[in-house]
């Protein structure tokens, strides 16, 4: 046992030595390896060292040989282009030299059909100008491209009116009636839209005026516009004015068929009639009525064409230039219109001025747009429509005036009154003239408050009239005007009275009055004048009832000579059976006669006047019958039993209903 475990020990260590052995030749190697690799390396190090030593030393010998040919080269390269650009230079300079010969055909045939190559071939004279201005001010050249370029520019300006003048058209009567007839009611239509140029027309003349405002420095091209712009403003209203003419008496249609619509205010109501005129006067306003809306319009399209051309700072000065014309003939013919109401005015002829109140309306209607279209012209062109508006009222006012003054003294002549006691022709006239007044009472109004006129219907002014509130003007001159009219029927009724006075029969005069009386009230309330007198006269209809009833029973009274007869005054008394005296025969005789030959003549008499309100002339017969009736028969039953007579039939001619009979009749002319 103690001699194997000895041995055990012996063999590990010999076996771990030879291990170890094994392991350290093993590492000798390897390093021996290592030792070899390492002097290659160096080797290897040491010949790129020397290579690399080479390369530089190639590099610098290389380097020192090329930066010489390098700076060379560049400085060739420079020289090149210097020589280009000098090259070019030349060729540029010779260019200006040759400008006008280049240009001289394009220039002379005209920038028509090719405005583009025309603009450019100006460019290039433009240019060359500047260049010898520049570089050779006193050279020949410059003075040839000079005038190429004024030559060009004198053909671009004829071709800027040219085109203004051939393609610049009036707008035709039935679109600009269109234009200005708008209906409110309509929602979401179509605005008629003016066109004054073709498009490409109108892009060729924003071109040229803009190249003449920027290289041309001339402004007269602006006159150019203004003319003929102004020229085809006016004849379009001279041609809408025309149309009018020729269409309107006949057919009455003016509008196109497509558009079939109307103003809110009053180019398509026409002025009323007036007595004995025909329609041309009609017509004539409402032509003028059209042209002042036309006007409008057309004036404000032309504002948007010529924003479009001229420039900013030129705009309004050019409009206002472009539009006198046409506002210039406008104004004239309001201010003949309101010569021709003053001359007829002199002739005593007043309804004349009810020409004046459609225009006024329409004008004063049209005042904001008016001021609005002319905003920025000169004052004098913004004073011209409120100086015609001035003078309308003016003229207007006096008028009325005159025609309140007119009925109070117009003369009682006896050949100028009525024979059978009718209704005066100076009522029916004064009722005529103040119905008129109706479709314009705001602008009657007006007139009168225009030319302060409330002190003369003792108007008082109320603080809260004199604010700027619509609605308190309003009633002013509602008021104003209501004053006015009671004033004429005032004077009418004074006038009526002296006139009645002609009369020497005071139961005719009382027919003429209680017949004019009648028509004035029934005129009122058909009209609805009498709202308006009741503004400032509230009991004016019970007045003219009172003074109706007057004159009935003033003319009732012409019966009573007749009715005298029939009473018991002088009537003999007398027993039933007794027998009368002659005395007493007599009187009864009497009576019977005096009816007999007053009924007759009374009736003779009065048949020819006339009444012309059946209702009224109803009335007074049923009324007189009544009377008369009912009288003459209590008379006649008083002396039914009385012998007055042997032939009774003499005296008692008429029965009763025979004397109703002939009481009907009265009135009647016919019968």
């Amino acid at each position: 046992m103690g001699i194997t475990s000895r041995m055990i020990p012996t063999e590990d260590a010999s076996a771990r030595k030879r291990e170890i052995e094994e392991k350290l030749k093993q590492e000798q190697e390897t390093l021996s390896f290592i030792r070899e690799n390492l002097e290659k390396s160096d080797q290897l190090t040491k010949g790129m060292v020397s290579i690399l030593s080479s390369f530089e030393s190639r590099l610098m010998q290389l380097e020192n040989s090329i930066i010489p040919v390098h700076k060379q080269t560049e400085n060739l390269q420079r020289l090149q282009e210097n020589v280009d650009k000098t090259l070019s230079c030349l060729d540029h300079v010779i260019s200006y030299y040759h400008v006008a010969k280049d240009t001289d055909r394009i220039i002379r045939e005209g920038p028509s059909g090719r405005l583009d190559e025309y603009l450019a071939c100006i460019a290039r004279i433009q240019k060359a100008v500047e260049y010898f201005q520049d570089n050779n001010p006193d050279s020949p050249e410059l003075n040839t491209v000079k005038a190429r370029f004024e030559k060009g520019k004198e053909l671009l300006e004829a071709e800027f009116r040219s085109l203004l003048t051939r393609y610049s058209k009036p707008v035709p009567p039935i679109l600009i009636l269109d234009a200005i007839s708008v209906d409110e009611d309509i929602e979401l239509q179509e605005e008629v839209v003016l066109e004054h140029l073709p498009e490409a027309v109108l892009q060729d003349i924003i071109c040229i005026s803009g190249w003449l405002v920027e290289y041309g420095r001339n402004q007269d091209f602006m006159n150019v516009y203004f003319q003929i712009r102004s020229s085809q403003l006016d004849r379009s209203i001279k041609g809408l004015k025309d149309h009018f003419r020729k269409n309107s008496a006949s057919s009455g249609i003016l509008y196109s068929p497509a558009v079939q619509t109307k103003r809110k205010d009053t180019p398509t109501k026409k002025a009323p009639k007036r007595p004995g005129k025909d329609d041309v006067l009609d017509i004539e306003i409402d032509s003028y009525i059209h042209c002042i809306s036309a006007f409008v319009k057309l004036a404000q399209s032309e504002y948007a064409l010529l924003t479009e051309i001229i420039p900013e700072h030129h705009q309004k000065k050019t409009f206002d230039s472009l539009i006198q014309e046409a506002l210039d003939n406008l104004m004239l013919e309001g201010d003949n219109i309101v010569s021709a109401a003053r001359r007829a005015i002199m002739r005593h002829d007043y309804s004349a001025v009810l020409t004046i109140f459609p225009i006024l309306r329409h004008l004063k209607m049209n005042k904001s747009e008016f001021d609005s279209t002319l905003q920025g012209t000169a004052a004098s062109t913004k004073n011209k429509l409120p100086t015609l508006i001035t003078s309308m009222e003016t003229i207007g006012a006096k008028a009325l005036e005159e025609f309140a003054d007119s009925i109070k003294n117009d003369p009682d002549k006896e050949y100028n009154m009525p024979k059978d006691g009718t209704v005066h022709e100076l009522t029916s006239n004064a009722i005529l003239f103040l119905q008129q007044l109706l479709d314009f009472h705001e602008t009657a109004g007006a007139m009168l408050a225009s030319q302060v006129l409330g002190d003369t219907y003792n108007i008082p002014l109320d603080p809260r009239e004199t604010s700027s509130a619509s609605s308190s003007t309003s009633d002013f001159n509602k008021r104003l005007l209501s004053s006015y009219i009671c004033k004429v029927l005032g004077n009418l009724q004074l006038n009526l009275l002296s006139k009645s006075k002609v009369y020497e029969d005071s139961a005719l005069s009382a027919i003429f009055l209680h017949n004019n009386y009648n028509y004035i009230l029934k005129s009122l309330e058909k009209s609805e004048l009498i709202q308006l007198v009741t503004v400032t006269q509230r009991k004016a209809e019970s007045s003219y009832r009172e003074l109706i009833k007057q004159q009935i029973d003033i003319y009732q009274r012409s019966w009573l000579k007749v009715l005298e007869h029939l009473t018991d005054k002088n009537m003999p008394i007398f027993q039933p059976g007794a027998k009368l005296k002659d005395k007493e025969r007599q009187v009864i005789k009497d009576k019977f006669k005096g009816f007999n030959d007053g009924l007759e003549e009374l009736c003779k008499i009065q048949k020819g006047w006339a009444i012309p309100d059946k209702e009224q002339r109803d009335y007074i017969r049923q009324s007189q019958r009544k009377i008369v009736s009912d009288a003459y028969r209590a008379f006649v039953q008083r002396c039914a039993n009385i012998s007055f007579t042997k032939n009774p039939e003499k005296y008692h001619k008429y029965r009763p209903e025979e004397v109703e009979e002939m009481i009907e009749k009265l009135f009647d002319t016919s019968a």
